[in-house]
């Protein structure tokens, strides 16, 4: 029988070496005005080559319906670029064709090529988190996030943020959105 490696969950704001530029700029500027981010967003390194969802939940034991994925869409309407990030939970996908192209007000709506992704965020890919983006991204949260834990990326692929759902929709910039994911018929 092989042993499953625990994570080391501490206060992000004891580590911020452990989170992307951005990320650490957001967190403390929030712990201004929330108190509760000093001790109830935590960061937990991780082999950077279990980035990725599946990866991380199979080598870590977790529950994959904790882990939250970061999605960058963009679209176009009158020649105004118009950019979202979409937080879902792991066992959906976000509605991109309907519901983000509805919120958006545009006629096609797709997720950003990786290379652009990463040059606008100034996250790493595979880490890329709401806290921290710039401020021509939206961020649309689906409601299902807003109910327990949420595992998301840090900015950085070496790292983990966990925090609770309520505290993440009680960031200033998150959009509340019923209906944003679909459920991608994956067991929780």
């Amino acid at each position: 029988m092989t042993s499953t490696p625990a994570l080391s969950w501490t206060p992000a704001l004891e580590h911020l070496d452990l989170v992307a530029p951005p990320v650490r700029e957001a967190l403390v500027a929030w712990s201004w005005i929330e108190p509760r981010v000093a001790t109830q967003v935590l960061v937990a390194p991780i082999d950077p080559d279990l980035a990725d969802t599946q990866a991380l939940t199979d080598a870590y034991g977790l529950d994959l319906d904790v882990s939250a994925n970061c999605v960058l869409v963009g679209g176009r309407r009158a020649g105004e670029e118009r950019s979202a990030a979409a937080v879902v939970r792991a066992t959906t996908r976000a509605d991109v064709n309907t519901t983000i192209k509805r919120l958006l007000d545009v006629r096609k709506a797709s997720f950003l090529p990786t290379d652009r992704a990463v040059d606008e965020s100034g996250m790493e890919f595979g880490g890329i988190t709401p806290l921290g983006l710039p401020e021509h991204f939206r961020i649309l949260l689906d409601e299902r996030v807003t109910t327990r834990d949420a595992l998301v990326g840090s900015g950085l692929r070496s790292s983990k943020l966990l925090l609770p759902g309520d505290l993440l929709a009680a960031w200033p910039r998150a959009e509340i959105v019923s209906g944003l994911a679909v459920p991608t018929g994956l067991a929780v």
